[in-house]
């Protein structure tokens, strides 16, 4: 199990507020719930979750460092892509995930998205707040966002999301006997216990699922599938008009996602900057994600009429011009220089950024 040795008591009253929930959760299903739920409720249970429970998660102060959070040159640099590809009648900017609000407060700051109306999409009353206090930093700003706890029916402009995808609850699957079983949660002598069961309608319903069929899940192969993300696609792509759907995540093709020797899946946790494999400690005290299978998602976008697809971060950014952001510094002014190099390299690099993430753009035609 992991445990940091600093582990500070500030988590232990939500905490055990979330452990209850969750273990009531537990008996209330006989005794087992599906991998989802569990981090559902870990990341988003009202008021305790990781996400919905009011600490602070994004940047150094946090537990990990989102491409905003490392300068201005990422903004700016999808600022002005964005200039160029949004139509003039529909000059719309619609966020989810906006964390921290920083995203936001970088894009209404920059002059060339001067006339856009901002959207944010937040279910959490307390991110909501952060994210006011920040916009509200940049003159002009707060008059031009405005903030929905739904999803709208309609949506035009761009549909962007940062590190989003990732954090939505994925099912897990092991290969048992040619076919599959679902991987959740149980209580073993009162401490919550990984345990297999047969696989529920929902996990059923991913399109990865088909890799049993041929063979492609071995006895002992753990890893997720990902419905919850394929829906939230599908639906963005029925309710989009004019515009684009913009997503930047960590993940993979599926090839690459499914490799026989990725055996133990993409499932991992964040906490003060250290990553870990224990989902199950201390639920709402550290982040859950898993990797995105983009193919799939290609596949869902064009099932619903969309055109577009996925390249590394590095090729997104360097199409977009980020290299023409940075000469705008002068390379002779080293203050303001360096320090946007420095950001560049974070975001280009193989090893950082630049082959890690992906970004997919998802149109219609026009």
């Amino acid at each position: 199990m992991f445990s940091p040795d600093d582990e500070a008591p500030e988590h232990a009253t939500h905490g055990g507020a979330l452990r209850a929930r969750i273990e009531a959760a537990i008996v209330e299903a006989g005794g087992w719930i599906p991998f989802a739920q569990y981090m559902d409720l870990a990341l988003y249970a009202p008021g305790l979750g990781y996400y919905s429970g009011g600490r602070q998660v994004f940047g150094r102060s946090g537990d990990f460092v989102t491409a905003p959070e490392m300068g201005g040159l990422f903004a700016a640099t999808l600022a002005q892509w964005l200039d160029g590809f949004l139509p003039d009648d529909a000059r719309t900017i619609t966020e989810f995930g906006a964390g921290s609000g920083l995203l936001a407060a970088q894009l209404l700051a920059e002059p060339r998205l001067a006339d856009i109306r901002y959207r944010i999409v937040e279910v959490s009353a307390p991110l909501a707040a952060r994210q006011r206090e920040r916009i509200a930093t940049v003159p002009g700003a707060l008059e031009r966002t405005e903030w929905l706890s739904a999803l709208p029916d309609h949506l035009e402009g761009a549909v962007i999301g940062n590190e989003v995808l990732d954090a939505m609850p994925v099912h897990l699957l092991v290969g048992h006997g040619g076919g599959v079983l679902e991987r959740g949660v149980s209580l073993v002598q009162g401490e919550l216990a990984w345990s297999d069961r047969p696989a529920t309608v929902d996990a059923l319903a991913a399109r990865a699922v088909r890799r049993v069929k041929t063979g492609e899940w071995p006895d002992g192969y753990l890893s997720e599938v990902h419905p919850r993300q394929e829906a939230f696609i599908a639906t963005l792509a029925e309710r989009l008009g004019q515009g684009m759907l913009v997503f930047i995540d960590y993940g993979f093709d599926e090839a690459t996602y499914y490799h026989p020797q990725r055996a133990q899946g993409t499932l991992r946790c964040h906490h003060r900057h250290t990553a870990n494999d224990d989902p199950l400690w201390q639920p709402g005290a550290q982040d859950i994600t898993a990797h995105v299978n983009f193919d799939a998602l290609d596949a869902v976008a064009a099932e619903a009429g969309l055109e577009g697809g996925h390249v590394s971060f590095a090729r997104f950014l360097l199409d977009a011009g980020i290299l023409d952001v940075l000469g705008r510094t002068p390379a002779d002014d080293p203050a303001r220089y360096l320090p946007l190099a420095a950001e560049a390299n974070r975001l280009l690099s193989p090893a950082e950024m630049g082959e890690l993430f992906r970004v997919a753009v998802w149109g219609r035609p026009m």
